[in-house]
């Protein structure tokens, strides 16, 4: 992904119709993504190796990498003992010495490289036998080679040299070759896209300059330069992106809902518990942004078990008790029944009517009715709040009679003046217009769409929350409930299994329950059924349990090929504490709430990130009884070690959250292809100091030109970006 552009022709010149690539390199290139002449243009090296100096022959060490220039005194193809190799050695000459040169099953060199060519090799010095028959020697092994001509300039050897991101068959050595003609031609066409004020305050190269230098830089000081622009611009035009959104909603109207401490003061005295410092102050951010004219844009981020929900449902009320309806929207359709549940027991003194609605059942005040029952009391106004799953947000497929033939909301409310969303942040003007339809919500003429709180138990690190969620304003509950335990965390070899088993025994035998889970199989580039391959997990770890490890307890399985009644039934006998042991897949990591389960046991540790582990273990340690998180790995690689460490020091999940995007890498964490951000962006989402210069630039940028009018280059540039880079 890019934001140049070379002249429309070049830019969108397919690789198909660059001269000098045939259709073996174009297969190979779209391998990489590579389509265009832009995405070759802008498929930049990942790395580069320093051979710009050149080592005398008599100065060479074993284990070097080593840049060396001489003539060839003599080249020749031997075979290996049992001929089951061929060696090419070669005798490279300088002023100070000569030395041998082999290169292992490239029998072709002996045509390219003859006796009395100048050349310029790179690599590594070995020591020892080039076969059984050789005696040890110092040699230069396989080196990149590359003749010397005079007035031509090296690309492969006695420069910094650019290694890219390679497929088999496509080389960096032939990426080099094709690029630096292409570049040479065309860089000058490159427009530059960021305004000069922008470029002179934060020291960056103009486009031209730092093309050529993130290819072929003329130091490594110059190639971290070229690599700074352009993260700088993708994260420049990510910022604009997010701020511009914040800008459309703050020029939308909404209901504004008048602060009611009196309903505040009742609905806080109904609790069975005390509210904490930091939920207090996050109700009052939201209730006093509810006041506004403007629509509310909150993500509510808390740890697990921290209590957003009552936060959340403290806001609900309020809306409803206006008049006005909500609707909650969850991942899931055992969370949107749970939500059910939890707003019915908090709510149980008020006469606020509850709805759910799932693709599996619908209920009004606690009986299942049906969907045309449901749909017809919502669009009354009969529901004040609203929960369930996509559900809310489905379309009615248009008839064939029509005019125009578009699909419309199957859900029509009377009139939505919130939304509540678990686990789904990127959530936008776009997806609300789903919720509600304009025609609905107007006073005194004027369209009003409802507010929107977010809420997560992700901790996100900071450079995340000024950047892809930078258009939610954020309340942070950042303190436990009094009295909750701290879940004991540890990570359990091979050797260590069966006491682990026992321990698990043990406690079950008290009454206790115990969570299983199994690591999501990734999907294979060929294989279509991700789902079954992902049950195959679950159910192999369900037998082996059942028949081998604890054939007395009572074990049950859940995963999302599951049938909606199955997991509903199961999950409804683990609460009840008909079932010891629950073999799931991640589906429990989002707001399973159980809280006789003290043990949560997590196999194949090392396939989850930091948060993810974090968010399992805060599925126990919810009641009063002392909990465990047992960490099972078969692969302990030194990240995974990391992990599992910082996991059994620390129970913070916003520290957590921020040590696994040290370790990890955003990309790892969130998925690159999931959010379609480019390369460069999602690496620079680790750098805090980068991130917050971009936001400054781009605000500025904003705040002077709200519709970019004085810089039509950079408003047609941002209109592509949006159009790649989807933020979910």
């Amino acid at each position: 992904m890019n934001c140049f552009n070379l002249g429309t022709m070049e830019l969108k010149t397919p690789i198909e119709e660059i001269p000098g690539i045939g259709f073996y390199y174009q297969k190979k290139l779209k391998k990489l993504g590579i389509k265009t002449l832009a995405d070759l243009i802008f498929h930049f090296p990942h790395r580069y190796e320093d051979f710009s100096n050149l080592t005398p022959i008599s100065k060479v060490k074993v284990g070097e990498k080593v840049c060396l220039r001489g003539k060839i005194i003599q080249i020749e193809n031997t075979k290996t003992w049992k001929k089951r190799m061929i060696l090419t050695q070669a005798f490279l000459k300088d002023e100070t010495g000569i030395i041998k040169v082999i290169w292992f099953n490239q029998p072709y060199l002996i045509n390219v490289l003859k006796a009395g060519d100048f050349v310029c090799l790179a690599g590594k010095v070995a020591f020892g036998r080039a076969s059984k028959r050789d005696l040890p020697e110092i040699y230069l092994a396989s080196p990149t080679y590359e003749k010397v001509f005079p007035e031509k300039e090296l690309i492969h050897t006695g420069r910094i040299v650019p290694v890219y991101p390679e497929t088999e068959g496509l080389s960096s050595k032939w990426l080099r070759m094709i690029l630096r003609p292409i570049l040479r031609k065309l860089r000058e066409k490159i427009e530059e896209v960021l305004p000069e004020e922008i470029l002179k305050k934060n020291k960056l190269l103009p486009v031209k300059k730092a093309i050529w230098q993130v290819h072929f830089p003329d130091s490594l000081e110059l190639a971290k330069k070229a690599k700074e622009r352009f993260s700088f611009e993708e994260l420049f035009f990510l910022q604009l992106k997010v701020l511009k959104e914040k800008l459309k909603l703050k020029s939308k109207k909404a209901i504004p809902i008048p602060f009611n401490l009196e309903l505040v003061k009742k609905f806080i005295k109904t609790l069975p518990f005390e509210l904490t410092e930091a939920q207090k102050k996050a109700a009052y951010q939201i209730l006093k942004d509810l006041e506004k004219e403007r629509p509310m844009n909150r993500l509510l981020q808390g740890d697990v078990g921290s209590g957003k929900t009552v936060v959340a449902v403290l806001a609900a009320l309020e809306v409803a008790e206006a008049g006005y309806q909500v609707a909650l929207m969850a991942p899931t359709e055992i969370l949107a029944k749970q939500h059910l549940k939890t707003f019915s027991d908090f709510l149980k003194d008020f006469k606020i009517k509850i709805g759910l609605l799932t693709r599996g059942e619908c209920k009004f005040l606690d009986q299942k009715v049906s969907e045309k029952e449901i749909l017809e009391k919502i669009e009354k106004g009969e529901i004040k709040i609203l929960i369930g799953t996509h559900s809310l947000i489905q379309e009615t497929k248009p008839s064939l009679n029509s005019q125009p033939k578009e699909r419309v909301p199957k859900v029509k409310f009377n009139n939505l003046a919130l939304v509540i969303l678990d686990e789904q942040h990127r959530f936008g003007v776009e997806q609300r217009a789903k919720l509600v339809q304009p025609s609905a919500v107007q006073e005194r003429g004027e369209v009003k769409i409802p507010h929107l709180l977010s809420m997560t138990a992700t901790p996100i690190p900071r450079t995340l929350a000024l950047t892809v969620y930078g258009d939610l304003d954020l309340s942070i509950i950042d303190q436990l409930p009094k009295g909750r335990k701290k879940v004991i965390t540890k990570a359990i070899s091979l050797s260590e299994r069966e006491k682990a088993y026992r321990f698990i025994r043990k406690e079950v035998k008290k009454g206790r329950q115990v969570f299983v889970i199994c690591p999501r199989i990734e999907k294979k580039e060929d294989e279509k059924n991700t789902s079954w391959a992902e049950v195959k997990a679950v159910k192999a770890e369900y037998e082996k349990l059942s028949k081998e490890i604890f054939p007395d307890l009572r074990i049950a399985q859940l995963h999302g090929k599951m049938k909606t009644e199955e997991k509903e039934k199961i999950m409804k006998d683990f609460k009840e504490g008909e079932i010891d042991i629950l073999v799931a897949t991640s589906v429990v990591e989002v707001g399973i709430d159980v809280p006789n389960a003290t043990i949560m046991m997590v196999e194949g540790a090392e396939r989850f990130g930091l948060a993810q582990l974090h968010q399992f273990r805060g599925r126990v340690g919810r009641g009063k009884k002392q909990s465990y998180c047992f960490l099972f790995t078969e692969s302990p690689s030194k990240k995974t070690a990391q992990r599992l460490q910082a996991l059994m020091e620390c129970q913070d999940g916003f520290k957590l959250a921020e040590k696994d995007l040290q370790i990890r890498g955003p990309g790892e964490i969130f998925g690159q292809k999931q959010w379609g951000l480019p390369d460069l962006a999602m690496a620079s989402l680790t750098d805090i100091f980068l991130v917050e210069k971009t936001r400054t630039a781009a605000k500025e940028i904003l705040e002077k030109d709200p519709e970019l009018k004085s810089y039509p280059l950079l408003k047609e540039k941002l209109e592509e970006f949006e159009k790649e880079v989807h933020l979910e």
